[in-house]
């Protein structure tokens, strides 16, 4: 082989990896949301949105979104789901639980990134934390661990408290598992624990009188797709019966709770972001650990009004 051929052969693989490269950063990936809840300004998948384009993810560049959300109605995500498969996204960001079984029955080949899982192995969306297996992973808050820090603050915040009210949904399963789990940590802190079972709307002026009744002096809740759609209304029936309260993340404290504590949400939607960033690049969620969280931020209502956030606060899914 002479020079100028072997020069030639290399200008010609040169500019063949160029091109397939240009061509991969000129491919607009499809990006499917999928939400049981409604649209807000601040709901998770504007905050997902924000943590992918400062990894380079720009909407009508090199990502279309497509996004779908049930507004509360459970019935409507497997159709959603459907939809999402139909338009063959390369991914599906799902919120919780229930978004990403849906998502799950829905295809066994597009990846899906479920963005608030709290117990995937026990809710049988993937094998193991550590290999899920399938087309399956995402991030898990680890709620139940986090209910007992929730009501060690509480002591550390009301005097003298010896009763704590625990708001749960005994139709949920990740809200039971938070219940037992509760009862574990009262007894270590020392405290007797009212339950309020409450899975229906019209049942929580009956349960905070009946709290009352039990003599609680304090409030927490167990993080379930029931209490988030009822955030509002619930930090103003605490606040009415004068039960201070501890919420799973910062958006109570926006409508009004005294305080939460929970997974520090900016570390959060970034690792659910690297996560899809990943997945995007040719990885395959059968070999991506589940996250978990590692920082973790207390919000009181008086440092919340100091450092406003957004005025219409949207809780993640479950």
């Amino acid at each position: 082989m002479n020079r100028k051929i072997f020069w030639l052969l290399t200008v010609l693989i040169l500019v063949s990896a160029y091109l397939a490269e240009a061509e991969q950063s000129a491919k607009i990936h499809r990006i499917g949301f999928l939400s049981g809840a409604f649209p807000s300004p601040s709901h998770w998948t504007t905050r997902l949105r924000k943590q992918l384009r400062e990894l380079g993810y720009v909407e009508g560049k090199n990502i279309a979104v497509e996004s779908r959300f049930s507004e509360n109605r459970l019935d409507r995500l497997p159709a959603f789901a459907d939809e999402l498969v139909r338009l063959k996204v390369d991914i599906i960001v799902a919120g919780g639980r229930n978004d990403t079984r849906a998502a799950k029955n829905a295809t066994k080949t597009i990846p899906i990134v479920g963005q608030s899982l709290l117990d995937p192995v026990a809710d049988g969306l993937l094998d193991s934390l550590a290999r899920p297996g399938g087309n399956v992973t995402g991030f898990t808050p680890i709620a139940d661990v986090l209910v007992g820090k929730r009501m060690e603050l509480l002591k550390e915040t009301v005097a003298n408290l010896f009763r704590v009210t625990l708001l749960w949904n005994p139709q949920d399963p990740g809200s039971t598992r938070q219940w037992k789990e509760s009862q574990m940590a009262a007894r270590e802190l020392g405290l007797q624990l009212h339950s309020m079972e409450v899975g229906s709307a019209d049942k929580f002026e009956a349960s905070f009188k009946e709290a009352i009744k039990a003599r609680s002096a304090a409030l927490a809740t167990t993080s379930s797709v029931f209490v988030n759609a009822h955030q509002k209304r619930i930090a103003d029936l605490a606040a009415k019966n004068r039960l201070p309260a501890i919420y799973h993340q910062a958006s109570f404290v926006a409508d009004g709770g005294l305080m939460s504590y929970g997974a520090d949400e900016t570390e959060h939607y970034r690792r659910v972001a690297a996560m899809v960033d990943k997945i995007l690049k040719g990885a395959k969620p059968a070999d991506l650990p589940v996250e978990q969280p590692k920082k973790f931020e207390r919000t009181i209502l008086a440092q919340l009004r100091a450092n406003p956030g957004p005025k219409d606060p949207q809780l993640p899914d479950q």
